[in-house]
């Protein structure tokens, strides 16, 4: 079923032997399982408005929920699987991910629905942040580019086959069957985990630690705030930025400050604030939130440029914002090995200049040029993307120690998460603000290719903001 991976190294093709091969695949369906339930949802909306007679914005929450779930459990799930083992934290998280799938397809009411998806989301954080704390314990550090590209490579392939499969199965079976279709995958990533990857090994008095309960807790509060206030709205169309959301942002920020102070002081603290004296950490974490901010640009502002300035019927929209995920998918794997190669720093700055090339052409393009004006900087944004993330994951995980890099982990996957929020959020204001529209989805074709144009402007600065990070970070580190 699963080809062997081949790495060249000294001219000599080494061949990974199967049980290594087998391990990689267990890593790469819990990607493809937490990728896909974000996905996969937002397809269904429509549908379950008329099942549970809901409105728009209370089904709103089967998405929300999945989402809150996973950002502020994130780290804390990471830290835990350093302390009790990660094999059995993830063969747990994978467990309580296919149960809350099967719950979602039985859901009798829309709040049993968002319950059971909030438990979903809870399943998908452990797989999120123990996949790539794995990978230093199933490969060794010249091959770790190239897992961290197999990873990137199933993670875009859930994005990408969310909307389209979750459409297909919707017509077929109905909506319950987006989320039923994770209970057999599942089962076979529970019995590949279980099977393939190497059993924990005991835990010195030092490791076990006691767990930082209110630093967690704290924690916790801190990000659901910050989540909640970037993603509630009220009001018509897209509703507003009121009042409940800046003091939902104050709150978060509170929670951050309470949560440093706590740190400096915990015996066993969740998150040791002497790592961010890393400048390779300290640049990651900026980077990967900065670059995910600008990659929900592409899903936010692109379905309505597609729609209304270009003319194009949904099923076309559809097809055309696939080519960004199909084209990191194919990416990934091969970023890996250039990563191995010419070195992660190096492939990391390549990959954000080619996101703020992609974005600066978005910047400046022509609706006459049409479809194919959008798809190729597009392309040069996704490409980038996959070969920034595989990079800069590589770049943070290869020399983190065993005992922290579940913690590590699930650090990276929070600042991408918060970066997917936040983009949601903050550019998707900027476009509509850039449109000069009240409500987007009544813009004339004009506004919104001047809104579009506007937004890629401030995404291309943010790059460049990324890139000035990378690039000073990297300095820093090589001075030392």
């Amino acid at each position: 079923m699963f080809k062997p991976l081949l790495f060249r190294r000294d001219d000599a093709v080494i061949t990974m032997p199967p049980s290594v091969r087998w391990a990689l695949a267990s890593l790469s369906l819990s990607m493809l399982l937490s990728s896909l339930g974000t996905s996969i949802a937002n397809v269904g909306l429509p549908t379950l408005t008329l099942a549970f007679d809901a409105s728009f914005q209370q089904v709103q929450w089967v998405v929300i929920a999945y989402l809150l779930a996973i950002t502020t459990v994130i780290v804390s799930v990471g830290r835990l699987g350093d302390m009790i083992g990660r094999r059995r934290l993830l063969m747990a998280g994978v467990l309580l991910f296919t149960l809350a799938s099967a719950l979602c397809g039985l859901a009798s009411t829309l709040w049993l629905l968002i319950a059971a998806r909030a438990a979903q989301g809870m399943g998908a954080a452990v797989m999120m942040a123990l996949t790539m704390a794995f990978v230093g314990d199933t490969v060794g550090k010249t091959r770790t580019g190239s897992a961290m590209g197999l990873l990137a490579t199933t993670s875009a392939l859930g994005t990408a086959l969310g909307p389209s499969l979750g459409g297909v199965l919707i017509a077929g079976f109905g909506w319950q069957a987006i989320f039923l279709i994770n209970v057999p995958l599942g089962v076979v990533t529970f019995f590949l985990v279980q099977r393939y990857l190497p059993i924990d090994q005991p835990r010195s008095k030092a490791q076990n630690a006691g767990f930082d309960l209110a630093g967690t807790f704290l924690l916790s509060l801190s990000l659901a705030a910050y989540a909640l206030a970037m993603t509630t709205r009220y009001g018509e169309g897209h509703g507003r930025f009121g009042m409940f959301n800046m003091a939902l942002l104050l709150a978060s920020a509170l929670g951050v400050g309470l949560f440093i102070h706590v740190q400096a002081r915990a015996a066993s603290p969740l998150i040791r604030l002497a790592m961010f004296s890393e400048p390779v950490l300290r640049a990651s974490l900026a980077t990967s939130m900065l670059v995910s901010t600008v990659m929900m640009t592409t899903l936010v502002v692109g379905p309505f440029y597609l729609s209304r300035a270009l003319g194009l019927d949904a099923a076309m929209v559809g097809l055309v914002l696939s080519v960004g995920p199909l084209a990191a998918a194919l990416t990934g794997v091969p970023a890996g090995r250039m990563a191995d190669r010419f070195g992660a720093a190096r492939m990391t700055l390549v990959g954000l200049f080619a996101i703020a090339t992609g974005s600066l052409v978005l910047a400046m393009v022509p609706a006459t040029f049409g479809i194919a004006g959008y798809i190729t900087p597009l392309v040069a944004v996704t490409v980038g993307y996959a070969l920034f993330m595989t990079a800069n994951n590589t770049a943070v995980m290869a020399d983190v120690d065993s005992n922290q890099r579940g913690v590590v982990s699930g650090m990276l996957s929070l600042s991408r998460n918060l970066g997917l929020i936040t983009g949601a959020s903050a550019m998707g204001a900027v476009f509509t603000m850039a449109s000069r529209a009240t409500d987007i989805t009544t813009a004339t074709p004009g506004a919104v290719a001047t809104g579009m144009r506007f937004t890629f402007a401030v995404a291309a600065m943010l790059i460049i903001v990324a890139l000035t990070v990378a690039a000073r970070s990297r300095s820093s580190a090589t001075s030392r």
